[in-house]
């Protein structure tokens, strides 16, 4: 997942820049290139053999987006007019898999960094005929630039995003007030932002940044956080810790101008 919070967004109209993302001979990423921002992201090595890039590269060219693409027009993309959710950082992307299949009323883009994780995505997708669902594997701040249109999603996803728990790296976490500011210019009016975590400091980081954001509203409430909807699968990482007593913070929020 990624974010900036140095460098402010171009404006939605403007066009993505001509540079290319380096991909290996099945067309799948090599890297994400550098930016001078900070992020808040690290792009993790991982293994893919070679049959399972050659599969990957198959399963991206049903589901796969990309920058170059541009502007998204969703009726296009999915074939139908169905209200689209947005997900940033979905991991190994089972929860989104579980959401889509719950969900076929509701059209999901999903946008990771790492290839594993993407790739596992769209082969669980394959295996459970999930059609309502792509994927970008990019850099989420340059995708919410130049690919999604504004006033046009009916929720964005933002679960367990790293917490970047030490000091000096708390300015790497992705949720700031201009982030959020991105994503109510992305969202339509009444659409939700819903986020989680199971870091206390990070969830207090994000009630006090959404509590000050404009043209939110707390849907549990000024300074509450949300119980956990049922929507919502639990994840492997969120059932290890509630073993463990630690808690899950939700909060969703509702764009009202």
């Amino acid at each position: 997942m990624s974010d900036s919070d140095s460098n402010d967004l171009p404006e939605s109209s403007a066009q993505p820049e001509t540079t290319e993302v380096e991909r290996d001979e099945h067309g799948v990423p090599l890297n994400v290139p550098n930016a001078k921002r900070i992020k808040s992201f690290v792009v993790r090595k991982g293994r893919i053999s070679p049959a399972h890039r050659e599969l990957y590269a198959e399963h991206f060219a049903q589901k796969g987006l990309t920058l170059e693409g541009g502007k998204l027009d969703y009726a296009a993309v999915f074939g139908n007019d169905n209200p689209v959710v947005l997900e940033v950082g979905f991991g190994m992307g089972k929860s989104l898999v579980e959401m889509c299949q719950a969900n076929l009323h509701l059209n999901y883009i999903g946008i990771e960094v790492h290839t594993p994780g993407v790739a596992r995505l769209l082969r669980d997708a394959e295996e459970m005929g999930v059609e309502n669902l792509r994927v970008y594997e990019f850099d989420a701040i340059e995708i919410l630039a130049h690919c999604i249109p504004d006033d046009s999603l009916q929720t964005m996803q933002l679960f367990f995003p790293d917490p970047w728990h030490k000091a000096r790296h708390n300015k790497r976490r992705i949720l700031t007030l201009q982030f959020a500011e991105t994503i109510r210019k992305k969202l339509k009016v009444g659409g939700t932002f819903h986020m989680a975590t199971d870091w206390e400091h990070y969830a207090e980081q994000m009630l006090e940044v959404m509590e000050s954001a404009p043209g939110y509203e707390n849907i549990a409430g000024k300074g509450e956080y949300h119980p956990r909807p049922d929507f919502r699968p639990l994840t492997k990482f969120e059932n290890r810790g509630e073993k463990l007593g630690h808690g899950v913070w939700d909060l969703i929020y509702k764009k009202v101008n």
